[in-house]
C-alpha cells in the first residue's frame, strides 16, 4: 500500500507530509515504479491515438459505451477498456501504485467517489479549469460534485450516483404494523416493528467499507458527521465523539441486540442482507439501488421464489431522529484523467464528456442499472418505467450525505471500523469517544491500524 502523505509541505510526489510519513511514500514510489515499468504502454502502435479506461467492473456497460464513444469520435481516438478488481480497496490499491510510479497509461480511471481527493491532493489527477468544470457538473447532484472537487477545484467528472434506500417485503410490514413510508419513520420503529413481527433487518455490518457506509449515515442523519475541516488533513476537527455519534451507536447496539438482527451481522455484507431479506424471515433491509435488477433477475432464473419481486417495496432510508430528515449514504463511481497522461488535456477531455453526457448516463442506467449521476435523467419516460422507484432514488441521491471528503479517507475508515466492529459490542456510551481518539492517534502515526 502506498502511504498517504501529510498536509503541510509538498512531496516529492505531489503530496504533502508532516512528520513520519515522508520517508516511507519515497520508499513505496521507488518500488511501485519498478513495479509499473512492467506496465507500460507499447509504443509503435498503428491507428488512432489509444486511450485506457480503467473501470470498475460492471456487467460491461462501460466497455459498450467505450465502443459508443470511439465511433463517436470519428477516428481522432480509439478507448479501450481494462478491468479493476472487484474490491473498492484493492481498486484504490492498484491506481494509487500506478500514480504514484507517474504511469503515463492511466488515462481516465473509474474511481470511487472516497479516493478522489487523495489522489487529487496527492497531484495524481488532472484538475478540470473552470471552462471545462460546467459542462461536468450542470444537473449534476450536489453530493457528487462535492466528492469530485478538492480544494475548490473539480479533479473529477460525475459519472453515476448511488445511495441506499429502505427494501422491505410489503408483507412484513403489514405483520409488523409499520408504515416505512411514513416521513417520520426511524429506525427505533424499524427495529421495534421487525422484532414484534419475528422478521429481519439487513444491514451492511462486516468489518469492511459497507459498515463505514452505515456508520456515517446514521451520524450524518444525527445531525452530525465523523469528521469536519477535512482540509485541514491529518489537523482535521474529529466529531465521531458527539451526541450525533452516540445516538448513531445507539442505533447499531439495539439492532444487535434485537430479535431482529441477522444472525451473522457481524459477517454481512450486501449480497447477505439480500439473502437475508429473501428468506423466510426476511423482512426489511438498506442497500443500494442494484437491488431491484438483482432481484427480478433472480426471480426470472428462479433462484428466488418468483413472488418476491412483487411483494418488495422501497421507502427513504429511515431517520434517526423523527424531527430530522434523514441523510442517506452517497457512492457511485466519478472518472478522474490520470496527471501523467499523453493525451490528458485533449482526447481525455473529450471522451470523458462523451462518457458522461446525459445520452450516455441514461443508457448505462438502463444497461447496468446503476443510476446515473445527472438528474434530469430520473424524467425519462423509459428511466420510469424501468424503475418505478426512480424518484425515491433521485431524491435520496439529492439529499445524501458523502462519506469524509480527505486525503486520508483510509485511515479514518480503517480507525472507525477497527473500534465499531462487531456490532454487538458497540457501547453509545464509550465506542464514539474510543474511536474519535483512536482516529486522531492513527492521523498522528501514534497507533497503527
Amino acid at each position: 500500500m502506498v502511504e498517504r502523505t501529510r498536509t503541510r509541505t509538498r512531496t516529492r510526489y505531489g503530496g504533502r507530509r508532516g512528520t513520519g510519513r515522508g520517508a516511507r511514500a519515497g520508499r513505496s514510489v521507488v518500488a511501485v515504479a519498478l513495479l509499473a515499468s512492467g506496465m507500460a504502454a507499447c509504443g509503435g502502435e498503428s491507428g488512432p491515438p489509444k486511450l485506457t479506461w480503467y473501470v470498475n467492473p460492471d456487467n460491461g456497460g462501460q466497455a459498450r459505451l467505450a465502443e459508443s464513444c470511439t465511433k463517436a469520435a470519428g477516428g481522432k481516438y480509439r478507448i479501450t477498456t481494462s478491468v479493476l478488481p472487484n474490491d473498492a480497496t484493492q481498486q484504490r490499491e492498484q491506481l494509487i501504485r500506478r500514480l504514484a510510479a507517474k504511469d503515463s497509461g492511466l488515462d481516465i480511471m473509474s474511481m470511487d467517489p472516497v479516493f478522489v481527493a487523495e489522489a487529487a491532493n496527492a497531484g495524481f489527477l488532472r484538475p478540470f479549469p473552470a471552462s471545462e468544470a460546467g459542462q461536468f457538473t450542470q444537473d449534476v447532484f450536489p453530493p457528487a460534485v462535492e466528492n469530485s472537487t478538492w480544494e475548490g477545484k473539480l479533479y473529477a467528472a460525475p459519472f453515476w450516483a448511488n445511495t441506499q434506500v429502505l427494501w422491505y417485503r410489503k408483507s412484513a410490514a403489514r405483520k409488523a404494523g409499520i408504515d416505512p413510508t411514513a416521513a417520520d419513520f426511524t429506525w427505533d420503529k424499524l427495529i421495534d416493528g421487525a422484532a414484534r413481527a419475528g422478521v429481519t433487518v439487513g444491514v451492511q455490518a462486516n468489518k469492511y467499507e459497507g459498515y463505514m457506509v452505515w456508520i456515517n449515515a446514521l451520524i450524518e442523519s444525527a445531525g452530525g458527521r465523523i469528521i469536519s475541516a477535512a482540509q485541514r488533513g491529518d489537523d482535521a476537527t474529529i466529531e465521531i465523539g458527539s451526541p450525533a455519534g452516540r445516538q448513531a451507536a445507539a442505533v447499531i447496539a439495539k439492532l444487535a441486540g434485537s430479535g431482529a438482527a441477522s444472525p451473522t451481522m457481524s459477517t454481512d455484507d450486501e449480497e447477505a442482507a439480500r439473502n437475508l431479506l429473501n428468506s423466510p424471515r426476511g423482512g426489511f433491509m438498506v442497500n443500494w439501488g442494484y437491488i431491484w435488477r438483482a432481484q427480478n433477475g433472480d426471480a426470472k432464473d428462479g433462484v428466488i421464489d418468483k413472488s418476491i419481486p412483487g411483494d418488495m417495496g422501497w421507502a427513504r432510508y429511515p431517520r434517526v431522529s423523527a424531527d430530522k430528515e434523514s441523510k442517506p449514504p452517497f457512492g457511485g463511481i466519478e472518472l478522474g484523467i490520470g496527471a501523467y497522461g499523453k493525451y490528458k488535456d485533449t482526447h481525455a477531455v473529450e471522451a470523458v464528456k462523451c462518457i458522461t453526457s446525459a445520452d450516455n448516463m441514461k443508457k448505462y442506467m438502463l444497461d447496468s442499472g446503476n443510476p446515473a449521476a445527472r438528474a434530469a435523467v430520473y424524467d425519462d419516460p423509459e428511466i420510469k418505467k424501468e424503475f418505478p422507484m426512480a424518484g425515491l432514488i433521485r431524491d435520496s441521491i439529492n439529499a445524501a450525505a458523502p462519506r469524509p471528503i480527505t486525503p486520508y479517507y483510509t485511515d479514518v475508515s480503517g480507525a472507525v471500523q477497527s473500534r465499531w466492529h462487531p456490532p454487538g459490542k458497540v457501547n453509545p456510551a464509550t465506542t464514539p469517544a474510543e474511536s474519535a481518539t483512536f482516529i486522531r492517534q492513527v492521523l498522528n502515526d501514534e497507533a497503527l491500524l
